[in-house]
């Protein structure tokens, strides 16, 4: 599924749970005040709530829809965790109002009215007009792979618990305990305060880069380490940018090839990766050996260094330089010295001068010198 087509569903179902909690809203509120019912108000209340936190969701879908820019190099897709943020201080604060409310009515229960019959009608209508909404929310925000549509189908849900509550609070009313009516209230702030902290909370983390889940980075280690070259992997780290994430990684391959060679891999490694829907991103960082091994390179001698000595020795001794080739592995520098083309090979005498002299200078751990005669493939003349 492409982004547009997961945008197009998330403003279709969006747009559905706005209008039917405007429905909603209005009947719990219009009757809940007629029937004297300050449970079926608070419902009221967290179904208007819910027209803020859809109106919260569909600015953010509009705004992770955009590609990256030079401010912006990943893209816009953090509007999600921003969104369930935002919806999540939204549910606190609502919540934290409804429990206040509920127990200032406890402390005088003298004044807590006789609710309507028609507060319980309408509560149980709410009730399967929401629990309806939540399993449609929710079954397409799975085929979609929202998280932020998961949390709001999830919020749905909750409001079908709370209007259960207010169900069982107004009923409770009805038989004569008339404080289940601000009981229920209450409950309603709990239920409604306990899913904010949750949706605030997993957005921080989100926000503060949290990684994807262990079963997730297994499946991405697993495409990794099918790639052919691929010999390990030295380091793996994700970061979520909305629903989706960011791939760094340092994969292993043979210390001997070319850097040609080498970036093909990772261009393979990271095309498998990318595979994965969730990767926004991959980073693939080429390491000769584990990072744990190769320590102190930054000491060792440079190639401008390495060959200008190779090319004063050899001028000594009227050889030409065509190129070398330096390793460095393991904490050590080791180095292939190429001579250019000539009628005859050199003496090995004067090559394994010129291997100890750059061994002894440079504290190689070995050298290898490598001669051409013209017409033939280079041979190496000294012993390494």
């Amino acid at each position: 599924m492409t982004y547009s087509d997961k945008q197009a569903v998330a403003s279709r179902i969006t747009w559905v749970s706005i209008w039917v909690n405007i429905g909603l809203t209005l009947l719990q509120l219009v009757v809940g005040t007629l029937a004297r019912s300050q449970a079926l108000i608070a419902d009221g209340v967290h179904s208007l709530s819910d027209l803020v936190s859809d109106g919260v969701v569909l600015a953010a879908n509009h705004g992770s829809g955009r590609g990256p820019d030079d401010e912006h190099p990943y893209g816009h897709n953090r509007y999600e965790n921003v969104a369930s943020l935002f919806l999540g201080v939204i549910l606190l604060v609502v919540g934290a109002g409804m429990l206040w409310r509920g127990g200032e009515r406890l402390l005088d229960t003298s004044q807590i009215p006789a609710v309507h019959v028609s507060a319980l009608i309408v509560a149980m209508a709410v009730l399967v007009a929401k629990e309806t909404l939540f399993r449609y929310m929710l079954r397409e925000a799975q085929r979609v792979r929202s998280a932020m549509l998961v949390a709001n189908a999830w919020h749905a849900r909750s409001d079908a618990a709370s209007s259960l509550v207010v169900a069982i609070g107004i009923a409770g009313n009805l038989a004569g305990w008339r404080m289940l009516d601000p009981i229920a209230a209450g409950v309603v702030g709990i239920i409604v305060g306990h899913m904010g902290w949750r949706f605030t909370w997993d957005s921080l983390q989100d926000l503060i880069d949290r990684g994807l889940s262990e079963e997730a980075i297994e499946g991405i280690r697993n495409r990794l380490l099918g790639t052919a070259g691929v010999h390990g992997i030295d380091a793996l780290r994700t970061r979520k940018m909305g629903d989706s994430a960011v791939v760094d990684v340092h994969i292993l391959v043979d210390s001997r090839i070319s850097v040609s060679e080498g970036h093909y891999i990772a261009e393979q490694a990271r095309a498998n990766v990318m595979q994965d829907p969730l990767v926004l991103d991959v980073l693939v960082h080429v390491d000769p050996e584990s990072d744990a091994q190769g320590t102190g390179e930054v000491a060792l001698p440079s190639h401008a260094e390495l060959l200008a000595a190779v090319q004063s020795l050899c001028a000594a001794h009227r050889l030409s330089v065509s190129g070398i080739n330096p390793h460095y592995l393991e904490g050590a520098a080791e180095l292939d010295i190429y001579l250019g083309a000539s009628a005859r090979f050199p003496s090995p005498a004067v090559c394994s001068a010129i291997s100890e002299a750059l061994q002894e200078r440079f504290g190689l751990r070995g050298v290898r010198v490598f001669a051409r005669v013209e017409g033939q493939a280079p041979t190496q003349v000294s012993p390494g």
